[in-house]
């Protein structure tokens, strides 16, 4: 995801004003009074990330007539529950690299890992309260328990290739889906919006998550380790069978079930094996589960008065499509 590109799509400078101010709330909002956990807990902002999700919170801040600094306050909060998940995902994956640097369970370790993941929820849950009031801090609570939930099945289901594409929908809207919504439906209310406002945006933000998570699935299985932040295919390496993986499976299943066993193995290289999901054919119908979806977000779009944020939630929808091809 390019942030030129992005900043083409939200023409919208106050936007990226408010968003200069909420890198500064990241940091001070992150800080702690030991040295040593702040250095840990700011080691992923610092090292970047395109703040897809509160750049969602800012613009559905644009949607009502609140206050600035809450709805910044939102897209801090939800940034800071997406951070504190990565920390948490790296140890779980025991992964070596996040956003293109060194991984903090690597670079420290495991234990530090999780608990600057901690801290930085932690932190997340405190500014809601004091900023956003009760019915904020119960809708990230409930978020994260999705989140959780999603993450759940998505181990219970690793190195499995009988769980299926029904079991794939409903971990990507756990991990992915609920958080990019409440990112949405949290700078709504941080601004004041009605309630059928709200709830068009968060419809627009949910299928559009599920969007965003597909086609960075495909993106896995075609993109450079530096567009990606980690080694394309590392889904496959890890036993995370996305959805293009997973239609591979009901196409082919003897086939790609040694493909998948020798990989994990380290019979074969992942960069041997990885045309068997990146080919027009898997690709193609991988992107077939992308149609509900967009009917669906674009369908709540059109229901928000606002024209240049109904034209912009569009255009967002149209660059998570195209970024797959």
């Amino acid at each position: 995801m390019d942030s030129k590109e992005l900043e083409n799509i939200i023409p919208i400078p106050s936007i990226w004003e408010n968003l200069k101010e909420l890198e500064k709330r990241l940091i001070q909002v992150s800080s702690s009074s030991d040295a040593y956990l702040t250095e840990i807990s700011q080691y992923l902002i610092s090292a970047g990330g395109k703040r897809f999700r509160p750049l969602i919170s800012l613009l559905a801040g644009e949607l009502g007539d609140g206050s600035k600094e809450k709805v910044i306050d939102a897209g801090v909060s939800v940034e800071l529950i997406h951070l504190g998940s990565l920390y948490h995902d790296d140890v779980i994956d025991d992964a070596t690299t996040r956003r293109g640097v060194e991984s903090t369970n690597k670079k420290w370790n495991s234990t530090l890992s999780i608990l600057a993941g901690d801290y930085l929820l932690a932190r997340s849950s405190e500014l809601a309260a004091e900023s956003l009031g009760l019915e904020s801090v119960k809708l990230l609570a409930s978020t994260y328990a999705q989140l959780v939930e999603g993450q759940t099945k998505e181990v219970q289901f690793s190195f499995d290739t009988n769980h299926g594409t029904d079991n794939y929908l409903k971990i990507i809207e756990g991990k992915t889906a609920s958080l990019i919504k409440t990112s949405a439906k949290l700078g709504a209310m941080a601004s004041g919006c009605k309630q059928g406002t709200i709830s068009s945006i968060s419809k627009w933000a949910w299928h559009s998550g599920i969007i965003f998570q597909i086609t960075d699935d495909i993106l896995d299985l075609s993109s450079d380790e530096k567009t990606l932040g980690k080694p394309s295919g590392n889904d496959i390496i890890e036993g995370t069978y996305t959805l293009p993986v997973l239609i591979a499976l009901e196409k082919y299943p003897e086939k790609i079930n040694k493909i998948l066993s020798d990989v994990s193995k380290n019979k074969v290289g992942v960069n041997e094996v990885i045309n068997e999901f990146n080919n027009d054919e898997i690709i193609s119908e991988s992107k077939l589960f992308l149609k509900t979806h967009l009917e669906k977000s674009e369908s709540a779009a059109i229901e928000i008065d606002n024209k240049t944020v109904r034209n912009i939630l569009l255009d967002i929808n149209k660059y998570l499509i195209e970024r797959s091809n």
